[in-house]
Parts: C-alpha cells; sequence; structure tokens
C-alpha cells in the first residue's frame, strides 16, 4: 500500500509539472508574441499548435506505451518537455516560440495517456476513480498555479518562468527512472494492438453521425469557449488596459480556481438536484452572456470579477457533458469517452485560431463570437434535450 500511494504521489507531481509548464504560458504568451511584434493570428496559431499535437499524438504516444511499457514514456514525456520550456526560454525568434510550442504539446501528450494507463494497469476497480482523481488534482494544481507562477515571475523576466518549470520537469523524469516501477508486464507488452491515428479521425466523423453527436458538438463548443478566452485574454488585458503579465497573471488564477471550486463543490449537488440536461441549459446560457459582461469591465478589479463569472458559468459544463456521454453510451464507454475528449482537443485548436484571427479586425469581436456560438449551443440544446425527444432521434 505504501508503494502504491508513493507512486500516485509520484505521478501526481509529473503530471502537475507538465501541467504547471503550460499553465506559466498562459499569461505570456501574448508578452512573447508581443515581444517579436507579431500579431493576434500569430498568437492563435501559437496556441493551437499545442492542442493540435496533442491530438495528433495522444494515440501515438498511448500504443507505444502498450508496447514498450509505462515508465520510458513518462520519461521521455518529461524530458521532452523540459527541454521544449527551456527552448521557450531561449527564443530570439517567433519561429522559436512555434517549434518550441510544438514540442511542448508532442510530448505533453505523452504524458497525460500514460499516466492514465499506469493507473489503470496499477489499481483495482474498487480504487481506479481514487486513483483516476489523481489526474483531476494535478490538473486543477497545474492551472491554476501555473498562470500565478508565470505571471509573477514573468514580470521580472519573460524567459525565467520556463528556466524554473523546466527545472522541475527535469527533475520529474529523474524521479521516475529512479523511483517509479514499471507497471505494465512484459507479456501484455507483447499483445500490444497497434493504434491507426486516422481511425481517430474516422471515428470523429462516425461520431458526428451518431446518437451521442449532441454531447460532442457540446464538448467542442464547451472547450472552445474557455480556449477563446484563455488564448486572448493576455492580448486583450495588454491592449486594452495595458496590462503586464503579473495582472492577467492573477486573473487566469482566478480563473482557475473558480472552475477548480465549482467543480469540486457544486457540480455533483447540482446535477442530482436538477440533472445535466438543466445545468447545461442553464450554463451554455450563462457563458453566453458572461462573454459579453467581459467588455464591460473598465479596470483590474472589474475584468478579474467578469472573468471570474465566466469561469463560474463555464465550470460545470465539461463534468455534466461528460456525465451524460457515459451514460448514453451503455457500451463501449471507453471508446465514447475518448471521442469526447477528441472532441475537446479540437475546440482547443479551433478556438484559438478563430479569436487570433477577430482580434486583429477588433478587439471585441472574439469575445463577441463567443458569445454568439455559446447561445447557438443553448438554442441546439433546447431543441435536442426536449422530453418529448430521445437521445436517439437527437
Amino acid at each position: 500500500m505504501q508503494s502504491y500511494k508513493r507512486n500516485l504521489i509520484l505521478l501526481y507531481f509529473t503530471l502537475a509539472v507538465i501541467l504547471l509548464g503550460f499553465g506559466v504560458l498562459i499569461p505570456l504568451e501574448a508578452f512573447l508574441v508581443e515581444k517579436f511584434g507579431a500579431s493576434g493570428q500569430a498568437l492563435g496559431a501559437l496556441l493551437a499548435l499545442h492542442a493540435l499535437c496533442q491530438l495528433l499524438f495522444s494515440p501515438i504516444w498511448g500504443s507505444i506505451s502498450d508496447s514498450v511499457g509505462r515508465k520510458p514514456i513518462l520519461m521521455i514525456g518529461a524530458i521532452g518537455n523540459a527541454a521544449a520550456l527551456v527552448m521557450f526560454g531561449l527564443s530570439t525568434q517567433l519561429w522559436m516560440l512555434f517549434v518550441a510550442r510544438a514540442l511542448s504539446g508532442t510530448f505533453a501528450a505523452a504524458t497525460m495517456p500514460t499516466a492514465l494507463a499506469y493507473i489503470g494497469d496499477s489499481t483495482s476497480e474498487e480504487n481506479r476513480g481514487g486513483g483516476m482523481g489523481v489526474i483531476g488534482a494535478a490538473f486543477g494544481t497545474g492551472m491554476v498555479l501555473g498562470p500565478g507562477i508565470g505571471g509573477w515571475l514573468g514580470a521580472r523576466s519573460l524567459s525565467m518562468p520556463f528556466y524554473v518549470t523546466g527545472a522541475l520537469s527535469f527533475l520529474a523524469a529523474l524521479l521516475v527512472f529512479f523511483i517509479l516501477p514499471e507497471s505494465l508486464p512484459k507479456k501484455e507488452r507483447e499483445k500490444a494492438v497497434k493504434v491507426d491515428v486516422a481511425s481517430r479521425f474516422t471515428g470523429m466523423w462516425t461520431g458526428l453521425k451518431g446518437p451521442l453527436a449532441v454531447f460532442f458538438l457540446l464538448s467542442w463548443m464547451v472547450s472552445f469557449g474557455l480556449s477563446n478566452l484563455e488564448g486572448i485574454m493576455g492580448l486583450f488585458a495588454l491592449e486594452r488596459f495595458g496590462f503586464g503579465p503579473s495582472q492577467v497573471g492573477v486573473i487566469m488564477v482566478a480563473v482557475g480556481t473558480s472552475i477548480a471550486l465549482v467543480q469540486m463543490v457544486l457540480t455533483g449537488p447540482t446535477t442530482r438536484r436538477w440533472g445535466e440536461r438543466t445545468v447545461i441549459k442553464v450554463t451554455l446560457l450563462g457563458s453566453s452572456i458572461s462573454f459579453l459582461i467581459i467588455l464591460l469591465a473598465y479596470n483590474f478589479i472589474t475584468l478579474l470579477l467578469t472573468t471570474g463569472l465566466f469561469a463560474l458559468t463555464n465550470a460545470m459544463l465539461r463534468p455534466s457533458i461528460s456525465s451524460l456521454v457515459s451514460k448514453e453510451a451503455k457500451i463501449d464507454q471507453g471508446l465514447a469517452l475518448g471521442l469526447n475528449s477528441a472532441f475537446m482537443s479540437l475546440g482547443r485548436f479551433t478556438g484559438p485560431l478563430l479569436a487570433g484571427f477577430l482580434i486583429d479586425i477588433h478587439l471585441n469581436l472574439p469575445y463577441i463570437a463567443g458569445s454568439v456560438i455559446m447561445f447557438l449551443g443553448f438554442l441546439y440544446v433546447l431543441y435536442n434535450f426536449r422530453p418529448q425527444r430521445s437521445l436517439s432521434k437527437a
């Protein structure tokens, strides 16, 4: 039992460090892009590249870990992430940021599915839920602390946050090498089935024609909306208010904290009381409205409050949608949840691209577009979640 807890703690630390490296970048990307005189489109493309690499490489790394074991892939992911972060710190030209971002997404894709597989290998069904909770805890830690650390250190030097998190990522690789045991026996590795990456995109297209399509599209919308906000918040705050990395970091910490608190405290009781469908309807409408409320902000406090409100309205959407996918899938829940995750990645790819394009036209357009898309989602679920319509007809 002691070794099991030790392994979970080490997995938590490794994942938290990887996500910390992603989180520190959120309040800094706009300032790095602005430093090299690039446009909002360049910022959007930089953000989208990370999601695209994760979408492409997650199944590849997962398949490799089935063949060679979990431990080597976790080490490769941590070392590669450290190298990508150091490259961010050393970047002197825009193209170097893009290479670092691609490397970051590629190697981050190695850690999440492998850590999930490690927990699946080494836990009983009774303990599986608690083990998987490590993933959520690591995600929350990285996304809450990362922007704060990035903003705080970035106010002193734009490079410093990347060197610090790069060093932590390398430390995680060393700990995995010296302490973490392999979870997948050799005989199991020999049974590994290779994954065809193209089949993932075929599955996404097939999913859009199936009974769960409404949930997959909603997952895309929610992921699109939140990444849209995160993607251009730094540039929006810089251009409209003249804020620096520290102020943007505080705002993004508020967003992450709001999401974490709502998901831990409110999601369960709320969905039990009113059901996932009602929660999704209300929060989609709230997200649409709060996108526009952000535009009413006139100083740091009001921007902090309005983005926090946006986070509150968004927080219960993802878990509610995932819960419905799991319930309605009946069988093949793993496949259904995997497709749901793929559509979330697609949202993290498309959201920043559109936001970067629109912000070059007008500063407010990304938020107006986000509001429109969320409202269309609200109308979509009003139609598809009507009591007289069964899911099989949705």
